[in-house]
């Protein structure tokens, strides 16, 4: 049975990687990126309500002083994929992914500055290798660096920014007291407010017209698939492991994002991109390692 829960944040991590095919597939089809958004988070209100459902009832409710947190988060949330939308659209998918999962690193100085957590020499070694990594990967030193969108780049960057404020202010409400389905729910919720004003209802509905049979399944699996069903796997496994263990197991997002884009976008990768990736990935998790042993 342990083994089960060590599969779920990898198969969460697989299943982040692959954001990328419903973003662009969404994106050609003429779904832009506020109603895409309507769209992932609305649905996933459903999936996470029927989570709490099934664990625990008292999950739904909250004090008035968590209102301001679950607002930032969700508002964080917004962000966040409004970014990596962006970067996904215009970067190889890998890129994309790869810079995301950069925001330990600006976790590390939101942390310093906010809570005057310890920076120790193993954390700045993580951070230049992480750097060194991402300059692999973003093809700067390739012959055809040219070709290289830096909106993407910036707007990636960007995506790893948000989610290191959403990872500080949802621990924050995790050390209220707060379980993470109830962050994730309240956060949803301000997201689809947000958003209403600006979701064209008649996108969606040209989408679906096209072949309902096929596209109302298709946005049902990309809310689940894109967003509910991984932090549901992450939240069972860390009641069964501790946070450093799920965050390494999950951490192969940019090499599942790396596979997807070869197979379904022929986005080939070079030598130096592949031991940008390995390189990212390796410093995340001894960053990762190191932050859990200080806990």
């Amino acid at each position: 049975m342990k083994k089960i829960y060590l599969l779920l944040p990898i198969i969460a991590g697989i299943m982040f990687g692959s954001t990328g095919i419903f973003v662009r597939t969404l994106t050609e089809n003429g779904v832009d990126s506020t109603t895409l958004l309507f769209l992932r988070f609305s649905i996933a209100i459903l999936y996470i309500v029927i989570a709490i459902f099934l664990t625990d009832k008292s999950l739904f409710k909250i004090n008035k002083e968590d209102i301001p947190l679950f607002v930032l988060c969700g508002l964080c949330i917004l962000g966040l994929n409004l970014c990596y939308n962006s970067s996904i659209n215009t970067v190889p998918l890998s890129l994309a992914a790869i810079l995301l999962s950069t925001a330990p690193v600006f976790v590390l100085v939101l942390e310093y500055f906010l809570f005057k957590e310890k920076i120790t020499s193993i954390k700045v070694l993580c951070v230049i290798l992480v750097l060194i990594g991402c300059t692999l990967v973003t093809g700067l030193l390739e012959e055809n660096s040219i070709d290289i969108s830096w909106i993407g780049i910036i707007a990636g960057i960007g995506s790893a920014v948000f989610w290191a404020i959403y990872s500080v202010t949802s621990r924050k409400s995790i050390d209220m007291g707060r379980h993470t389905f109830t962050i994730l729910l309240y956060s949803l919720i301000t997201i689809t407010i947000v958003t209403i004003p600006f979701t064209s209802f008649t996108q969606i509905a040209n989408f679906v017209s096209l072949n309902p049979v096929l596209n109302i399944p298709f946005l049902l699996l990309h809310s689940l698939v894109s967003f509910a069903l991984p932090y549901i796997f992450i939240t069972i496994s860390l009641n069964h492991m501790d946070a450093g263990t799920a965050v390494i197991l999950s951490s192969g997002e940019p090499i599942a994002a790396l596979a997807f884009g070869m197979i379904f976008y022929l986005e080939m990768p070079t030598i130096l991109m592949v031991c940008g990736v390995i390189i990212t990935i390796v410093a995340l998790i001894l960053l990762s390692r190191s932050s859990a042993n200080e806990a």
